[in-house]
């Protein structure tokens, strides 16, 4: 499965994969294979930056 192209959808994707499958961002990252500057870098563009102690973009 790709991941969305669309900032706010890849938001919810990202934080529901986080939230019921992996304990961080790493691990999302790695198992899923995405690019984890990438993905910060687009979920960046909506103001929404990862937090290791909530494990959940914010």
């Amino acid at each position: 499965m790709s991941i969305p192209s669309d900032p706010i959808i890849l938001l919810s994707y990202a934080n529901t994969m986080l939230r019921d499958q992996f304990s961080s961002l790493e691990e999302f990252c790695a198992v899923k294979e995405i690019d984890q500057e990438e993905l910060c870098t687009s979920l960046g563009s909506v103001d929404y930056h990862y937090d290791e102690v909530t494990n959940q973009f914010i």
